[in-house]
């Protein structure tokens, strides 16, 4: 499960917090002193045994740091009824929108760039923080990141994360077919054969390599 916590009048990402271990609720919560300002938080679960007590938990603990508004979006059906059983505004979508949702909200992160649409040949775009991108982007086309860039659709121009040196930094996308990859001081051409299955998958650095894997997109790894 991410809690992710924004001012609702400048969209501003003011704190996010990984719940892994539902017996601790409350010892999670405790690093977060009382907020200021108008706040809401989203909750987002994907695939998560979550029942009507642990989100009334959280609901509690919300409500002692003064969030002002919170909603729940899950792939679950058990979870949206125990949410709704606690009059928590509370959305049933698909697992792939979830993750998108996670993009989205996560763009608001400071210094962050959220881009919405294709990314076309000649054009550059560049982030301060993370990189998001809800669209393609085209041979021809280059993003570029000091953190992490996450393409919501086809990367197939050059990506360069972790610019500025971050050897930590990633670059993801749905369909990870590019002419380039750049992460710190360390450049990969793209693979020549296209991607098999259209499902997520993440560069990292190992190895003073450039890596390609699977990428599940969740709150235990999404940065």
């Amino acid at each position: 499960m991410k809690i992710i916590i924004n001012n609702i009048f400048n969209n501003e990402q003011i704190e996010t917090l990984h719940l892994e271990n539902f017996n601790n609720i409350d010892e999670s919560f405790k690093k977060l002193s009382p907020m200021k300002g108008t706040l809401e938080a989203n909750i987002l679960t994907i695939d998560e045994p979550i029942n009507s007590y642990i989100i009334s938990k959280i609901k509690n603990n919300l409500n002692k740091i003064h969030i002002n508004s919170f909603r729940i979006y899950s792939n679950s059906r058990e979870v949206i009824l125990a949410g709704k059983s606690l009059k928590i505004d509370s959305t049933f979508i698909k697992e792939h929108e979830v993750k998108k949702k996670l993009l989205l909200l996560d763009s608001k992160k400071k210094n962050g760039v959220l881009h919405e649409g294709t990314v076309r040949s000649g054009n550059r775009i560049f982030s301060n923080g993370n990189l998001f991108i809800i669209g393609d982007v085209n041979p021809g086309a280059i993003v570029s990141a000091k953190k992490n860039i996450y393409v919501w659709g086809k990367l197939l121009g050059i990506a360069y994360a972790g610019k500025g040196g971050d050897n930590n930094a990633s670059i993801a996308s749905l369909y990870l077919h590019p002419l380039q990859l750049r992460i710190a001081d360390v450049i990969a051409i793209g693979p020549k054969d296209k991607p098999k299955n259209f499902y997520p998958e993440i560069a990292v650095i190992d190895k003073e390599t450039i890596n390609i894997k699977p990428y599940l997109m969740d709150a235990k790894n999404n940065q």
